[in-house]
């Protein structure tokens, strides 16, 4: 996520510091735009009238005093002024575009329109986690025209500029970035501080009025042509080469992008600066030989950055990765220009958010700012403190992705909930292959242009090298304490916060010494090899868990030492990766999908990951098709047999064992190609089909319920089973839709429910909570007390969190 290798370290000319004095105001003017961004124009425009007042007043006082002994200060706080004022004045022009025409009254109206796009990005397929659509297409566009249609007035065309959202059908993955199209649909209103006016959702399929321009035809040859180069690789290499050479990370795995994130390699798998300098450092030295000097090496440099623009795609992110790239380029073509790489990232910082003040609040931007200012700002000192006592190439390949993590970890915890403990020796393992296997992508994008056989032998090459990186990432991944769960609040990403800059002050003595560095990398070493978890959490003895995956469901049974039984993976494999892993779980021996919704199956990558699966038990109701076809094919690529439930069946695993409890009944699949989701999740037969398990672990009665709505909890009622249960897992995350007749037959003495932290449902309903306090039934939830540990030693039902509720 982080961008560790965004600039290129350079020694400054003795007795030369870096150039901090724009530091400051960069900095002003981010918390100004981060202030600013979605405000009325009116109010923007204030700010800046007020501080540009007085940059002028405090610029003509510090004028008549040349020699006052703060005018340093004074000059930073004129130059801070100034930010604010040109930054309001931008995040004013930018709310006025979007204010302006008739859309946003439209879209508050939810009015039906006829509108000509610009498709400004490319089409992304998704999947809702409820049963409320299909697969749907999300794109950014501008609305050039918009066509309205009133009775006094009749059609009325309005030629505009204003971006929007576009979500429409599948149909609209055949858009092309460039491309004019012709559309229908509903406007919908966005939050205040969107860097869009509006949601354009339509049903009916793109009109296509013409084609993109030639450069970006070129473009999307090129890329097409990579593509075909890889080919014949397998499918991590297949969908890792594009990535790294032009961010088209289309073809790269769920799971594969899981590992990248717990060992802080995402950054490989993503448009940055790292691309960028990569190929200027490949170009530059090529020029040189041939006999290219001073400017001619800036203007290849700049036409360099240009292709890459094209190639990519300029689109925020691409743009944002181009700066820091240029930052690096004054380093590569003009000797003892490192001092200046402050200065340079603080007028990048600056220039993109006059640009574009949505920026401010991006989470990209943030780490792409952070890393480059850990390097340029920490790593030179670090760096020479390591070269005490190792090679200079060494102290600059630990100090580099050492300062960039450093700097990026609060926002990336914030981001991702953990921390990685890898992350410095993966990008030191990793950064040797990224360099090789980019420059070779993009002669294998090149080449592909003139002859593919050729192509496709330099993307065989440049394979081996991603396939060093993808290891890296796998093995670094699975080490029992990669990554560590912390809190993703403001407290907790407070006290990090002072932890890291504790770290950036006293790091460099530990550098320094050779016995501190080794007995830091040993105690580094023990507790990645031998976590000690959350505050002693896991217990030992637990036998149940609800993991924290967000809006879904991830429960584990525990079915002797390293086994379990897993029902349902949640949204999001990453979050699902780091819960088994943190229970130590290595073998499954079968796992259970009670349906087919994303919130339940979404994450099924992240059990996968290394870990030996024997079985898959699925529910006999295949819907929504998309996600069922997914788990097919992630389970054929991982040589895994798909299993349909039966009903009242028993089964034994180690020291469990459970009988299913329903469906008893599956109702007819809809015909392929259209959802069987009603307007709304509650009553969907997905639901209604979920698998309901009476699971027995360590003295325990379970009942797992699936997302089971009212009609099939009254079924289950009805067929006479034994529904006495010590715990309870609430149907459907704890949702308003509930039988009390059917709570109360389960005589629970403990209902968990899992849901997703200020989750769009109202999950759990008060309606639900005040049900279950009614029955006297003792009740938590993952959204305020994270994983959900049920322990039962001696008999004793107890339950551990992580986060205790208030």
């Amino acid at each position: 996520m982080h961008d560790p290798h965004a600039v290129e370290m350079h020694d400054a000319p003795a007795g030369e510091g870096l150039d901090v004095r724009l530091l400051v105001p960069a900095a002003v003017g981010w918390l100004t735009a981060v202030v600013l961004v979605g405000q009325r124009p009116l109010t923007a425009a204030l700010v800046s009238a007020v501080a540009l007042a007085a940059a002028i007043t405090l610029g003509l006082v510090l004028r008549n005093h040349p020699t006052h002994p703060r005018r340093t200060i004074g000059w930073t706080a004129a130059g801070s002024l100034v930010a604010i004022a040109g930054l309001g004045v931008a995040a004013a022009l930018q709310s006025a575009t979007l204010r302006s025409g008739p859309i946003r009254d439209l879209a508050a109206a939810s009015a039906t329109v006829n509108v000509r796009l610009k498709i400004e990005g490319d089409p992304s397929l998704r999947q809702s986690t409820t049963s409320r659509r299909p697969p749907y297409v999300v794109v950014k566009a501008t609305i050039e025209e918009v066509r309205t249609h009133s009775r006094p007035a009749g059609t009325t065309t309005t030629r505009i500029h204003t971006p929007v959202f576009v979500i429409g059908t599948a149909k609209w993955q055949t858009v092309r970035y460039g491309q004019h199209v012709d559309a229908a649909g509903r406007l919908g209103a966005v939050e205040d501080g969107s860097d869009v006016a509006a949601m354009l959702s339509t049903r009916s399929p793109p009109r296509i009025v013409d084609q993109p321009p030639w450069w970006l035809r070129a473009a999307e040859q090129v890329r097409a042509g990579l593509r075909k180069a890889v080919a014949d690789e397998p499918d991590d290499v297949r969908g890792l080469v594009p990535a790294l050479v032009m961010g088209d990370v289309s073809g790269v795995s769920a799971e594969l992008n899981a590992d990248f994130q717990t060992t802080g390699l995402t950054h490989l798998s993503a448009v940055s600066g790292t691309n960028l300098t990569l190929l200027l450092a490949f170009v530059l030295p090529l020029a040189r030989l041939v006999g290219v000097r001073a400017r001619g090496l800036t203007v290849v440099g700049v036409v360099m950055v240009v292709v890459f623009v094209v190639l990519a795609r300029p689109q925020p992110s691409v743009l944002r990765a181009a700066a820091m790239g240029l930052i690096a380029l004054p380093a590569m073509t003009s000797g003892g220009a490192g001092r200046r790489a402050v200065r340079s990232l603080s007028v990048a910082v600056i220039v993109l958010l006059l640009l574009d003040t949505s920026l401010a609040r991006s989470a990209g931007f943030a780490l792409s700012v952070l890393a480059t200012a850990g390097i340029v700002l920490l790593g030179p000192g670090w760096r020479d403190a390591l070269a005490r006592w190792l090679p200079q190439w060494l102290a600059d390949a630990i100090s580099c992705p050492l300062a960039a993590q450093l700097a990026c970890t609060p926002v990336v915890a914030w981001l991702s909930g953990q921390v990685s403990l890898v992350a410095v020796a993966a990008n030191l393992l990793a950064g040797p292959a990224v360099g090789p296997a980019t420059i070779l992508g993009f002669i294998a994008a090149g080449v592909a242009l003139l002859s593919t056989e050729l192509a496709q032998l330099v993307g065989w090459v440049a394979g081996w090298p991603a396939r060093w990186i993808i290891l890296v990432a796998r093995e670094g991944a699975d080490l029992p304490g990669a990554a560590n769960a912390w809190p993703a609040t403001a407290v907790g990403i407070v006290v990090l916060t002072l932890l890291c800059l504790a770290l950036v002050f006293g790091l460099h003595r530990i550098l320094a010494r050779p016995i501190a560095m080794i007995l830091a990398v040993v105690v580094l070493t023990v507790v990645v090899l031998r976590p000690v978890g959350s505050l002693g959490w896991p217990p030992d003895d637990w036998v149940f868990v609800v993991c924290d995956v967000g809006q879904g469901d991830g429960l584990v049974l525990r079915a002797g030492e390293g086994t379990a039984v897993v029902v349902d993976t949640g949204p999001d494999p990453a979050a699902m990766d780091r819960c088994l892993r943190d229970l130590g779980i290595k073998h499954i021996p079968v796992l259970v999908l009670s349906h087919f919704h994303a919130d339940h199956v979404g994450g099924l990558a992240g059990v996968l990951n290394g870990r030996k699966v024997d079985e898959i038990e699925v529910t006999p109701y295949f819907s929504p098709r998309a996600e069922y076809s997914r788990v097919v094919d992630l389970a054929a690529h991982h040589g895994i047999g798909l299993r349909t439930v039966t009903f009242h069946e028993k089964r034994v695993v180690g020291q469990l064992s459970w009988t299913t409890l329903w469906p008893a009944r599956v109702p007819a699949l809809p015909p392929p190609g259209t959802s069987s989701a009603t307007s709304s999740d509650e009553g969907s037969p997905e639901n209604n089909a979920s698998i309901a398990m009476m699971v027995e672990v360590g003295g325990l009665r379970i009942l797992l319920t699936g997302d089971l709505e009212p009609e099939s909890q009254r079924a289950v009622l009805a067929s006479g089973v034994d529904l006495r249960a010590d715990v309870l897992k609430v149907p459907h995350h704890g949702s308003a839709q509930q039988d009390p007749e059917f709570i109360a037959a389960t005589h629970a003495r403990l209902a968990l429910i899992s849901a997703g932290r200020d989750n769009d449902y109202g999950h759990p309903a008060p309606r639900t909570l005040d049900l279950l306090s009614h029955d006297a039934i003792r009740t938590a939830t993952t959204n305020i007390s994270g994983p959900l540990t049920v322990t039962n030693t001696d008999n004793h039902l107890a339950l551990t969190t992580t986060h205790p509720a208030p």
